[in-house]
């Protein structure tokens, strides 16, 4: 695929950043969402602060029990672990955002192809995409507990948002509604994949190229020992500096994405990220993350409160940003 111009500015912005550039080591705000209703205030003003400065943010005290991120990371090795034939039964269609894909996703970052294969679970749109229960028994009720246990934590994070904003409370709740048809929050399983009789110019490139995320909220699952996630805030300077984000248990890293960005008349940052390849004296096997993707509503209308930009649906939104994203 050409890297080319897009009809969108995020994504034209984001053509720019393809380089290694600079490491910077940063604090990463951790935000302790126990006793919620109670502290209600006092956790949207941190998330306020983080969101406005860095764009990145911790989560713990988040209410999902460890033992449910472990046994949704292990039912996602065994799914990849799965035959390519069997995977191939599920593929992800055009602008679905549902299904199996293998390196098909391009960054307009690089231009070329992250060094992963994923699996996207949308429910509207997974009408046969689930594998059959003799080939993975119990991954269906898995997931879908896991999905929602992700959406549940996403929407108290919004409805602080939705309070700092001058939005009504359930606002985002309400943009983001999962018995509605036009639902298009997204659980993605990915793995990255294992260095084998590794080259010098293996290690050069990226597991994932630079990128911002196009929904309003991601929460992001990572497993102890697989690091390379780094985040570039854009607000300190025009020169890229990347800080290594270390996975922890019991900790959920979040960053804004483009729609909510927009969504905030660019109050909240949407930050740059990526994933680099291992070095050489580090962990090579394979990398798993689980992301969920807080993304409205097909029918939701972006509109910020204050109409910086003129309204637009979360559907064209988003079908924008994917048709950029992997290769035709």
């Amino acid at each position: 695929m050409t890297v080319a111009d897009y009809a969108l500015e995020e994504l034209n912005k984001e053509k720019t950043f393809g380089g290694v550039g600079k490491t910077k080591d940063r604090d990463v705000p951790r935000i302790d969402m126990s006793d919620f209703e109670n502290r209600k205030k006092e956790i949207a003003n941190q998330l306020w602060a983080a969101a406005t400065e860095i764009g990145f943010f911790q989560l713990v005290g988040h209410g999902i029990p460890q033992s449910q991120i472990d046994d949704a990371f292990e039912m996602t090795a065994r799914f990849f672990d799965l035959a390519e034939e069997v995977k191939a039964q599920y593929p992800l269609g055009k602008g679905t955002n549902a299904g199996w894909e293998y390196k098909a996703q391009v960054r307009p970052s690089t231009g070329t192809a992250d060094q992963k294969e994923s699996y996207q679970i949308t429910l509207p749109r997974m009408e046969n995409l689930w594998p059959a229960g003799e080939e993975l028994s119990g991954f269906k009720a898995e997931m879908l507990a896991f999905e929602r246990a992700n959406w549940a934590l996403g929407m108290k994070v919004l409805s602080c948002f939705a309070l700092k904003l001058g939005f009504a409370p359930d606002f985002f709740t309400n943009a983001h509604d999962p018995l509605s048809p036009e639902y298009q929050s997204t659980l993605r399983l990915i793995h990255y994949l294992p260095m084998v009789d590794a080259k010098p110019e293996d290690f050069e490139g990226w597991r994932a190229g630079a990128h911002t995320d196009f929904d309003c909220l991601t929460l992001l699952h990572q497993k102890t020992g697989q690091g390379g996630l780094q985040l570039c805030p854009g607000k300190e300077s025009s020169e890229l500096e990347w800080t290594d984000v270390e996975p922890l248990d019991g900790v959920i890293t979040c960053n804004i994405g483009d729609m909510l960005m927009r969504w905030s008349d660019d109050q909240l940052q949407s930050t740059l990220h990526r994933v680099r390849m291992p070095k050489a004296e580090e962990y090579q096997g394979s990398r798993y993350s689980m992301p969920f993707f807080c993304q409205a509503n097909k029918d939701a209308m972006i509109e910020g409160p204050n109409g910086k930009y003129g309204p637009i649906t979360a559907h064209d939104y988003l079908q924008q940003r994917i048709a950029a994203n992997f290769a035709k």
